[in-house]
């Protein structure tokens, strides 16, 4: 028994400096951010397919788009500075969908690197990060 737990070790060891002597150096975050990148363009959330969502936003529009195309979310944006921003829901496709005309988004550029950007949003009681891919 003591020979397989040191054998199981000894493996978990090896694969673990296996996985330090692959690991690829990893840009860093811009710095200062660059929140100016959320202001206008096409932008796609990491590992959804676009025909799942995307998003413009173009004159402080901004619209999400959902089921092909299908179905849309449109907000106007008010920003309060250059990484702080509103979105408010003024239109949507679906009137199955939970969002209501109205609701408020509270949402701050957290860190971008490159075409990434990572957008913290808050609405009521609840918050998540999102991290966007600007294509255009």
């Amino acid at each position: 028994m003591n020979l397989l737990k040191v054998s199981l070790a000894g493996l978990l060891l090896l694969m673990a400096t296996q996985a330090k002597s692959q690991k690829t150096e990893q840009k860093k975050p811009d710095n200062p951010v660059k929140c100016a990148n959320i202001k206008e363009g096409k932008f796609l959330r990491a590992n959804y397919p676009e025909s799942i969502w995307h998003m413009t936003i173009k004159d402080n529009v901004q619209t999400e788009y959902f089921n092909n195309g299908k179905d849309y979310i449109k907000s106007t944006l008010v920003f309060i500075d250059d990484c702080n921003y509103k979105s408010i829901v003024m239109e949507k496709s679906d009137k199955n969908d939970p969002i209501k005309i109205g609701d408020v988004f509270n949402n701050k550029v957290i860190a971008t690197q490159d075409n990434l950007l990572k957008v913290n949003t808050k609405v009521e009681d609840s918050q998540f990060d999102v991290v966007y891919v600007k294509v255009k």
